[in-house]
């Protein structure tokens, strides 16, 4: 799998819901990490489609992830689903389409967040490897409740073709040189510390 470019890539943030939130492994460094690769897609104008599943009754998306995806101004996207991948439904290929229009899918670089890592994440990088995208899956930025429910779907959708990652991996990626007019920026947001674990 090539580098990141950050003229190819689409972040999408899957399903950061209700209590489900808190519920996962690691909550804390996968909201903190996720909130970073949103500011990160910012700063590079990379497009973000941010999805919930069946909001009525799992809820809307954590609060803190919510408002940093209303405040980031790169283009963004929404997509209320019932289907668990995102690629089944309908609305999110043209999602991806308008994000990069004139983009092939083989082109698409995809930048992967979410929970549940065995449900949701993993139906929607499969369905996207299977479609010829680029899928790049940030570990901490996935997760699930129980840590072996994660490791497994990670190993599944590695074996599958994605590539795994994380958010420091794709802001240098996306940066690629030290004068890149971002790169104070980037290296700003880094030096706030680890997310915590």
């Amino acid at each position: 799998m090539p580098l990141l470019d950050s003229t190819r890539s689409i972040l999408v943030v899957i399903d950061f819901q209700g209590k489900l939130v808190q519920m996962v492994e690691r909550p804390a460094l996968v909201l903190e990490t996720t909130r970073r690769l949103l500011r990160l897609a910012e700063l590079f104008s990379v497009p973000v489609v941010l999805t919930e599943q069946y909001p009525k009754g799992l809820g809307a998306t954590e609060a803190s992830l919510r408002a940093t995806f209303d405040g980031i101004s790169t283009p963004k996207y929404f997509l209320e689903k019932t289907a668990f991948g995102c690629c089944g439904d309908a609305g999110f290929e043209p999602l991806l389409q308008q994000a990069r229009p004139g983009l092939p899918p083989e082109q698409r670089q995809v930048v992967v967040a979410g929970i549940e890592a065995h449900v949701c994440v993993l139906q929607t990088v499969l369905e996207l490897l299977e479609a010829k995208h680029q899928v790049q899956l940030c570990w901490d930025a996935v997760s699930g409740r129980g840590e072996e429910y994660q490791r497994h779907a990670l190993e599944r959708m590695a074996a599958a073709g994605a590539t795994l990652t994380n958010h420091e991996s794709v802001a240098f990626e996306w940066a690629r040189d030290k004068n890149h007019l971002a790169f104070k920026a980037v290296s700003a947001l880094m030096k706030e510390g680890q997310p915590p674990g």
